[in-house]
């Protein structure tokens, strides 16, 4: 657990969604950036926020990404958790936020597709996976 904001990243070959939240699950932040830039842009949204610890989900791309992320930040500050099911919790995350309009709306949930990437969203529920303790330990 942490007593301070994590900054959590969601890894992908092309992007990362990332997103900051508070310790009590708050989201503070959200972003989608390219994989090249993650290791510099999570050190700097941690920096920002004065998060110690940056959360990366273990699923695709998780080991060039954490890579990245080392190059930047010691490894008692990167911290893998599960990533399971984390697309389709952030496509229902996203439609939370941006309800669907009349037409989408008469889709059933599941067939919805964001108009958007959702790996922020991603990033988001890899967050809170850590902060309810879902850290793989």
């Amino acid at each position: 657990m942490s007593s301070g904001p994590v900054v959590a990243v969601d890894p992908g070959t092309a992007k990362c969604g990332i997103a900051v939240l508070s310790a009590t699950g708050e989201v503070i932040y959200r972003d989608i950036v390219p994989t090249e830039m993650i290791g510099e842009a999570a050190d700097v949204t941690a920096q920002d926020h004065k998060a110690r610890i940056i959360v990366i989900g273990g699923g695709t791309a998780s080991k060039s990404v954490l890579q990245k992320l080392l190059a930047f930040r010691d490894g008692s500050q990167v911290v893998q958790v599960p990533e399971v099911n984390t697309t389709l919790l952030a496509r229902s995350r996203y439609w939370e936020d941006n309800p669907p309009g009349c037409l989408l709306s008469l889709l059933p949930a599941g067939m919805r597709i964001p108009p958007r990437p959702v790996d922020d969203y991603a990033a988001v529920v890899i967050g809170e996976r850590f902060l309810e303790g879902e850290d793989g330990s």
